[in-house]
């Protein structure tokens, strides 16, 4: 994406660094109820894609882990337990709001030394080159302002062999539309509105999952971003997919 080309915020186009700031203002606004919200708009169904995440992820005693736009944790946390007192676990995020809420629930949790909060952009991950075993981002990609860029930045920083997991709303199938749709465009801004007293930011939220590439056009973009074995499994009739692909 080059610096005069536009890009979506929901529905609408708008300037690149626009997008950023106005997502920023999104996730500062709904921060404290983040957690909650998800609860409520996937009638829990979030942890279950979560723990189906995790399972895929396979990760080992000794792992370095990025959770990449990993909000509050809940990723972050389990990855924490898994790779022990010889890996790490690197909780990161471009929002400090979100990465406050994040913090204070693993400090209630009780996490160990091995995992770190680090506030960063996506797209230029400042760590170096074949650094992690598993990168994992959890409803976090379609949030990117320019996603092939984050997707080579996180190639980079991935060991040979070592995975990406991105976990996304996708495009369901379309016997579901017309139901997902009123669900989306009705009861979602009004969650949001009643409960985290914010419509807007949830009407943006239903919006940026309708221009989300699809299941295979978010496949193609990580094979041109050189990722290699790509594949996506559907997960509630394509609500949610998760894709994975290696570095090699």
């Amino acid at each position: 994406m080059t610096e005069n080309q536009s890009t979506d915020f929901g529905f609408e186009r708008v300037e690149p660094q626009e997008k950023t700031r106005r997502v920023g203002e999104v996730f500062s606004s709904v921060a404290s109820r983040y957690d909650l919200m998800n609860d409520l708009m996937s009638m829990g169904m979030h942890r279950l894609w979560k723990k189906f995440t995790i399972e895929r992820a396979s990760v080992k005693y000794g792992h370095n882990v990025l959770d990449l736009a990993g909000g509050t944790g809940d990723l972050a946390k389990i990855f924490s337990s898994q790779v022990g007192d010889d890996g790490q676990v690197i909780l990161a995020d471009i929002n400090f709001s979100m990465l406050n809420e994040g913090r204070a629930r693993l400090v209630n949790y009780g996490v160990s030394n091995n995992l770190s909060i680090i506030q960063l952009d996506g797209e230029n991950l400042s760590f170096n080159e074949n650094t992690f075993d598993i990168v994992t981002i959890a409803f976090g990609l379609r949030n990117i302002t320019d996603k092939e860029r984050a997707l080579k930045s996180i190639y980079r920083t991935l060991k040979p062999g070592g995975k990406l997991l991105i976990l996304e709303f996708s495009k369901p199938m379309n016997f579901l539309k017309p139901t997902y749709d009123l669900y989306s465009f009705k009861v979602l801004p009004f969650l949001g509105k009643m409960v985290a007293k914010d419509e807007d930011s949830y009407k943006y939220l239903a919006e940026s999952i309708r221009v989300h590439p699809d299941q295979k056009t978010l496949m193609n973009m990580m094979e041109k971003a050189k990722f290699e074995r790509c594949r996506y499994t559907n997960l509630t009739g394509g609500i949610v997919a998760l894709h994975e692909g290696y570095k090699f």
